[in-house]
């Protein structure tokens, strides 16, 4: 009023419109960091970046715009705010809205979808997925014989294997692994196959709707049926009706079912064939089982002392000779003993064998205070050690190999006509030369070192075999 000699009204209305001016002015930065922090705030992950974000969801929807055009409306019908502005957003933003709630109202018309069209196997590149690995433990069945392994059809295969599984695992002291099972169109129909790493090692025919009546060498009387063999032992069997099952145990017969049979088949497989079956992993696991009561044992053996592949080779070298490796501990003791003198498998295997001697005779004699034992003429004994001394393996001429191998399969029949293991005894350098000469040719011949035999064990020499 002093400044510009104006009235009161005028200058009261001049102050006002500047002053509302100017905080509108002011509140721009601070609506525009708000809109950019609820951006920020709320946005959520996907491919589009800032700006496609923000002009989607101002623009996709028409409500948005038209509750925009209300409010600039309103504004802009305010006595003293710049109504053509105002009004101008309003109505373009009105019509905006308009237009797009007209576009989303029409009906969409969907594009015929274009089948996608596969390629011919033939064009597609090959992977690592194309490469089937085989089968550890393997049972092919022909299509007669589905039956004995649905379990829908009643079939009562599949808890035997798995009876036998666990039989196993608790006897040669590691996990034996699952037994895949599948039809085999190329297999009679009746038949079946047990393979190894993809490899067969047996296969029979049975007959699942009889049962098996097994002569175990001496029965009272004869009883009518189809004439076969035991697959597992090879012992002569009849194919009977089940209506004779209770006659044919009374004159001797080892009555078994066909599910029974395939069980029994496979478990003389995999017990034969246990060293195969124990790997790296699974010696790892025995291993780690071993670490959780004996953790500075493992600890020192693994790699420190001995690297896995000699545990490994050690271990498989027992289970070959039918020897379990439930006593691991032990094993693992004797290793860490011996392995500062050599990393040789079979001397290791040799040192085990003689902590885990007891285990061993028991196994073969029971609990029999007195082992019959068969050993070797002195000269015969010296000949061989001189062979293997001289070669390290023990080449031995054919024909002494021919009377050795006579001499030994007379003194066994003698043994087990009397109803008494045939035990070889001999030193401990020859030992691993003649087990492995009279394993697949005698395999009822145990053959220990003198060092296995426990303290407290009596020795009654049965025969002496010399050249």
């Amino acid at each position: 009023m002093l400044q510009h000699d104006l009235s009161f009204a005028v200058a009261a209305k001049n102050y006002v419109l500047l002053t509302v001016g100017d905080g509108l002015v002011a509140q721009i930065p601070a609506l525009l960091l708000s809109t950019a922090a609820g951006i920020i705030v709320t946005r959520v992950s996907s491919t589009q970046d800032m700006g496609e974000q923000v002009l989607s969801q101002l623009f996709k929807k028409p409500k948005a715009l038209a509750v925009t055009a209300s409010i600039l409306g309103v504004m802009g019908i305010i006595p003293g705010m710049p109504h053509f502005a105002f009004l101008t957003l309003a109505i373009a933003s009105g019509l905006a809205a308009y237009f797009l709630y007209q576009k989303q109202a029409q009906p969409v018309v969907e594009e015929p979808t274009v089948e996608k069209v596969e390629q011919p196997p033939e064009s597609r590149e090959l992977s690592w997925d194309d490469v089937t690995p085989v089968d550890t433990i393997g049972l092919e069945v022909g299509y007669r014989l589905i039956p004995m392994v649905d379990k829908d059809q009643g079939g009562q295969l599949m808890a035997r294997i798995k009876g036998v599984r666990k039989k196993l695992s608790q006897e040669l002291g590691f996990l034996i692994p699952a037994v895949h099972i599948r039809d085999n169109l190329e297999l009679p129909p009746n038949g079946y196959r047990i393979t190894l790493m993809g490899v067969s090692v047996g296969e029979a025919d049975i007959q699942p709707e009889k049962d098996m009546a097994i002569n175990p060498g001496q029965v009272y009387g004869t009883i009518s049926g189809v004439e076969t063999k035991d697959p597992a032992f090879g012992l002569d069997a009849l194919w009977i009706e089940g209506a004779q099952r209770d006659h044919a145990q009374t004159l001797g017969y080892t009555v078994v079912d066909s599910n029974t049979v395939i069980a029994t088949h496979l478990s003389q497989l995999l017990q034969t064939h246990a060293n195969e079956l124990l790997g790296h992993e699974e010696v790892q696991h025995l291993l780690d089982k071993l670490a959780e009561s004996a953790p500075k044992l493992v600890e020192n053996l693994v790699p420190d002392t001995l690297n896995l592949g000699i545990i490994v080779k050690v271990l498989q070298s027992l289970l070959a000779e039918g020897i379990p490796v439930r006593d691991i501990r032990t094993i693992a003791e004797t290793l860490a003993e011996h392995a500062s003198r050599s990393q040789d498998p079979d001397e290791l295997t040799t040192a085990v064998r003689t902590s885990l001697g007891r285990m061993i005779v028991q196994q073969i004699n029971g609990m029999a205070a007195e082992l019959s034992v068969i050993t070797l003429d002195p000269n015969l004994e010296q000949l061989l050690h001189q062979a293997v001394q001289a070669d390290g393996v023990g080449g031995v001429e054919p024909g002494l190999a021919e009377r050795l191998f006579t001499a030994l399969q007379e003194s066994v029949q003698k043994q087990e006509a009397m109803g008494q293991p045939a035990v070889l005894l001999v030193s401990g350098l020859i030992r691993t030369m003649l087990a492995r000469f009279v394993k697949h040719t005698i395999p009822n011949l145990h053959v220990l070192s003198y060092n296995e035999i426990p303290s407290d064990k009596q020795i009654r020499i049965v025969a002496t075999v010399g050249q």
